[in-house]
């Protein structure tokens, strides 16, 4: 334990002195100012919005921007250190290969949460102290439960970077690998699925209704989706494809346990295959 914990200290010291955590957080807290301020401008005003409407804007735009800093921070967990000839040298010491894919994941793992929390969080207050709202007790377990779901979707997918990391032998194959994954995750996806509720054509209702709650959470991107948006009211008109989700189908505490499980699962593949890697 002593090993692992000491790689995920390197990790998140390399992400500090990198500067991934503070350039992620401003990221996150420029976006949901910029959400905040610019929202009501189809309406032909500017000006911050509630942070409620906020909500529903990010929860819309963080599925996409998400995954892909959780893929680019981790893609060359694994095959990074392999072409430049230091994992040979890692692995030579009294540490184990699950200790160190367990560290760098760990690593990853809070500085994506460190800087979700930081980013969003100082939005949320800005926001909600501009618009009158802090002490709206509802309103703040609602984000919180969208910055608890974000950061576990971070998570996911830099478990799937350590597996991408672990099953190939170049960087450039990573780094392309990466952007296969975010795209069939957070586009594709849902566009099979269109496709398909398009040709059940009569059976939509049914489908709806029965089948596709359960097909949506085959996509950890449509988890968070579903989660955010689907079991908030503002934002039943903007929830697009989960829309047909009946908002009782699928509690929150079923979808947070959904999107841990994902996160788990992806890492023991990783794990998995780490171990039966040729180095």
């Amino acid at each position: 334990m002593t090993a692992l914990f000491a790689v995920a200290a390197k990790e998140i010291r390399d992400g500090l002195r990198n500067r991934w955590v503070v350039a992620i957080a401003l990221i996150f807290a420029f976006l949901a100012i910029g959400l905040a301020w610019f929202g009501p401008a189809v309406s032909g005003t500017v000006g911050f919005a509630p942070l409620a409407t906020t909500i529903v804007s990010l929860s819309s735009l963080a599925v996409f921007l998400i995954p892909l800093i959780a893929l680019m921070l981790g893609y060359d967990t694994v095959v990074g250190e392999d072409e430049s000839g230091t994992l040979t040298l890692l692995l030579t010491y009294p540490i184990s290969r699950l200790q160190l894919l367990g560290g760098k994941f760990l690593g990853h793992a809070a500085i994506l949460a460190l800087s979700t929390v930081l980013g969003f969080g100082a939005a949320g207050l800005l926001i909600a102290a501009l618009t009158q709202q802090l002490d709206s007790a509802a309103l703040w377990r609602e984000f919180g439960f969208f910055i608890l779901t974000a950061t576990l979707l971070g998570w996911v997918f830099a478990a799937m970077a350590c597996l991408i990391s672990v099953s190939v032998t170049e960087k450039a194959k990573a780094a392309g690998l990466a952007l296969v994954v975010w795209f069939g995750a957070v586009i594709v996806f849902d566009l099979a699925l269109l496709g398909l509720l398009v040709a059940t054509r009569g059976a939509v209702g049914e489908l709806g209704r029965v089948v596709l709650p359960y097909l949506l959470l085959l996509n950890p991107a449509d988890v968070f989706r579903v989660a955010n948006l689907v079991g908030f009211a503002p934002a039943r008109s903007y929830a697009g494809l989960a829309n047909v989700v009946a908002a009782d189908t699928l509690s929150p505490a079923v979808l947070v346990a959904v999107l841990a499980g994902w996160a788990a699962l992806t890492f023991a593949l990783a794990a998995w295959r780490f171990q039966r890697r040729n180095i």
